[in-house]
């Protein structure tokens, strides 16, 4: 029984004080030659890996981000002027690799997505975006709408990993998110990503 005992208390011993490390790199060229090894903050159980690809008018940009993060979700996310991949994992080193490219094959599905001035912009959603997705937020008082196509898992998921968004909803339909014309920023729901991921 003292065994027992012993082996119980050495293993909370060894494992009480364990704390996640990532890969960490940020690089707006699209490559994450620089990564080093982060030790995560308490309240980090993920490590996570973003690509993203940004188009505006004939100039793309492909940009990369690992870190620690305190939730993450594996999927695809599509706006009029981004494409974002997101991989995450919970193991040591786990996020080595890059997440996928998310410049995916077109795959029949269309939502409703937002150019700055309305929301009546069509896009056409790729690879496992098989929802339209909606995401709101209020910023010094003017409401920020972002809308766009995203994978099953992305919205499955609740908008307490980005505390910022204040509602991220979801619909199976062809053009099902709406076109009504609002304010919109995708940088605005893309910076509340990053920074929540990256300041806790």
């Amino acid at each position: 029984m003292d065994l027992h005992v012993t082996v119980f208390l050495l293993f909370v011993l060894f494992t009480a004080g364990h704390s996640l490390s990532c890969y960490e790199c940020t690089s707006a060229t699209g490559s994450c030659a620089d990564q080093t090894v982060k030790t995560c903050p308490t309240g980090s159980f993920k490590c996570m890996s973003m690509t993203t690809v940004a188009q505006a008018g004939e100039i793309t940009a492909k940009s990369k981000v690992k870190t620690c993060a305190p939730d993450c979700i594996n999927g695809y996310m599509s706006f009029s002027t981004a494409k974002i991949s997101l991989a995450c994992c919970n193991t040591d080193q786990c996020n080595v690799q890059d997440a996928p490219d998310p410049s995916l094959v077109p795959n029949g599905k269309t939502c409703h997505s937002c150019d700055g001035q309305s929301c009546s912009t069509i896009m056409s959603c790729s690879g496992s975006e098989t929802r339209c997705i909606k995401a709101t937020a209020i910023y010094e008082g003017k409401s920020i709408v972002s809308k766009g196509c995203a994978s099953q898992s992305i919205c499955d998921a609740t908008a307490a990993w980005i505390p910022a968004v204040g509602s991220i909803t979801c619909c199976e339909g062809n053009l099902c998110n709406g076109a009504k014309s609002v304010t919109q920023s995708f940088l605005f729901l893309c910076c509340s990503l990053l920074s929540f991921i990256l300041l806790h």
